[in-house]
């Protein structure tokens, strides 16, 4: 099922491809996106904003979104595309 999450600003990422939604602060993230954009591979939709979060996507590249990760996994979510959260036994 192929789909697309906004990422902010218009910006749309297919969601067939997306690995991972991280924050950009640790020290490897900061060296993925460093060494993908040596590659050539770093999609930057800040829109001149600061990265807050980061978007591995399967091909190697990466995209750089203005948006909270919490932000972009409940429009994932949203989209009916994530697979539910198990319940805790004692919930119903």
């Amino acid at each position: 099922m192929t789909g697309l999450v906004n990422v902010g600003f218009g910006n749309m990422v297919n969601t067939d491809k997306l690995v991972a939604v991280v924050s950009p602060d640790g020290a490897p993230i900061k060296r993925l996106v460093q060494n993908a954009r040596e590659a050539q591979r770093v999609v930057d939709a800040t829109q001149g904003r600061k990265t807050k979060a980061v978007l591995i996507m399967e091909p190697g590249y990466v995209v750089l979104s203005a948006l909270q990760p919490d932000t972009i996994a409940r429009r994932f979510s949203l989209n009916g595309l994530a697979e539910p959260e198990n319940k805790s036994e004692g919930e119903q």
